[in-house]
């Protein structure tokens, strides 16, 4: 084994050209970025408004294939405004993965919702549209106001799955099954910026989505995130609610609705409109370095994540499958000690403290990839 691993971080090294410490997923700024900013701070315009955040967001709009997108502070605060116009309210439970990050189930509890952790399937590691059929055949309750959850009494107000690492959920089922009882799709596409579901980009299938622009993004904005909906009433809330939600006035302030202050500077909106520039060609170096990981840890026994069939994936981060959960922290351990950066996948949501007393089914498929995920380097070159 150790021989194995001695051929990865060399493997690696040869990837990267460098001897030096190879982070997971560092930026790269290669195009108009610094132009950009240095346009904005001559502008004076680095807040809130700003010609370059109008410019994000048609960018934004034109690549998703959507109606409207709304640029905002980060990818958690996308989620949990998306979350309150898909009409989750304070009480109401929310149906999600608990193998995602911790953004997923913060943006359920700041709307004052609590999640209900369902399975994923193994080949995308996302929410398995079996398992939310299965629930909701064994505790779902369709009234006239939508579906009720039997074992709670609560209403269940949304689905949010999570395209893991940048690779799409079987939407199509998903979709269906949650249509079945009345559930609105709420897509966590943060980490799937260029993926695709079927030629349809991800987050634009849903009612709502979100996006994250954070720096270990395929592209990034420093902080920032995304609002995207084909609904262009709900889109047009959006960006009120995320400014304030103030009724707009040449210098009166009033405010109709507890609106959030979740605007994206026009500062980082110049460094996202030069990101989304490269975005092409950051793409196509991810899928070469993919391509090349996935022949390399064929040779040495070692499973590779892939695309599942009808997707794109972005290859956001790379990932491999280890035996068990011995060779995976002994891969963890000499790679991280070599000065490869790797990294387990999260833990389960309901395993964290103020997730604990969620409502979950067997997670048997989750528990299976959190024994054996790890992430590798998948900067692009």
């Amino acid at each position: 084994m150790m021989n194995k691993l001695q051929q990865v971080v060399s493997f690696v090294r040869d990837q990267y050209k460098t001897d030096k410490f190879i982070p997971l997923h560092e930026p790269r700024f290669r195009g108009n970025e610094k132009a950009y900013l240095l346009d904005t701070i001559d502008s004076t315009f680095v807040s809130s408004v700003g010609a370059y955040v109008d410019k994000f967001e048609l960018m934004m709009q034109e690549l998703t294939g959507t109606t409207k997108a709304i640029a905002v502070v980060n990818g958690t605060a996308s989620l949990q405004v998306a979350l309150r116009l898909a009409g989750v309210r304070p009480g109401d439970e929310v149906i999600t993965q608990a193998l995602t990050f911790i953004a997923t189930a913060n943006a359920i509890a700041y709307n004052g919702a609590v999640p209900i952790f369902l399975d994923v399937d193994l080949d995308t590691m996302g929410l398995s549209p079996y398992a939310v059929n299965l629930f909701l055949e064994e505790f779902g309750e369709l009234r006239e106001d939508g579906c009720y959850n039997k074992a709670t009494g609560k209403k269940i107000s949304a689905c949010m799955p999570m395209h893991t690492f940048g690779f799409p959920v079987h939407m199509d089922e998903l979709l269906q099954a949650c249509a079945k009882w009345n559930i609105p799709v709420v897509e966590d596409a943060a980490e799937s910026l260029g993926s695709y579901y079927k030629g349809k980009h991800t987050g634009s299938m849903g009612l709502i989505g979100g996006f994250s622009f954070n720096g270990n993004k395929t592209i990034t904005s420093g902080g920032g995130g995304a609002i995207v909906t084909n609904n262009l009433d709900m889109g047009i809330h959006a960006k009120y609610l995320t400014t304030t939600a103030k009724k707009p006035h040449p210098y009166e302030f009033f405010h109709d609705e507890m609106g959030y202050n979740f605007r994206m500077p026009n500062l980082n909106a110049a460094l996202a409109c030069a990101q989304m520039e490269e975005l092409e060609g950051f793409l196509a170096d991810k899928r070469k370095l993919a391509s090349e990981y996935e022949v390399f840890f064929q040779h040495e026994g070692i499973k590779f994540r892939t695309e599942t069939q009808d997707t794109k994936a972005n290859y956001w981060l790379m990932c491999v499958e280890l035996a068990d959960r011995t060779e995976r922290d002994n891969f963890l351990k000499f790679t991280n000690d070599n000065g490869v950066m790797t990294r387990p996948i999260w833990t389960l949501m309901y395993r964290l403290p103020m997730y604990a007393s969620s409502q979950r089914d067997t997670q048997r498929n989750a528990e299976f990839l959190e024994e054996r995920i790890v992430n590798i380097p998948s900067s692009v070159r």
